[in-house]
């Protein structure tokens, strides 16, 4: 899978290196009402990171929001087993 990022993605100073690994790291993945999807994962120190992309085709994203996760999203994530 193609991993694109846009300008916007790094609005809030997160790196490349952190969408990717968020994105290996993932813990949330849905589609949004509005077609577009978000993604919960670390970065590389750990941090949550919420990730906004849509798809471009079967074989790439693009990702145009990526910042610290908002404790909005936090109830979305699975429950520790």
């Amino acid at each position: 899978m193609e991993i694109r990022c846009s300008l916007s993605a790094f609005k809030h100073s997160v790196t490349e290196v952190d969408i990717r690994w968020a994105f290996d790291t993932a813990r949330y993945d849905e589609i949004l009402d509005n077609g577009k999807y978000l993604l919960i994962g670390f970065d590389r120190n750990a941090n949550l990171l919420e990730i906004l992309y849509n798809v471009i085709d079967a074989d790439t994203i693009n990702v145009f929001h990526a910042m610290k996760c908002r404790n909005i999203f936090l109830p979305l994530l699975p429950d520790k087993e």
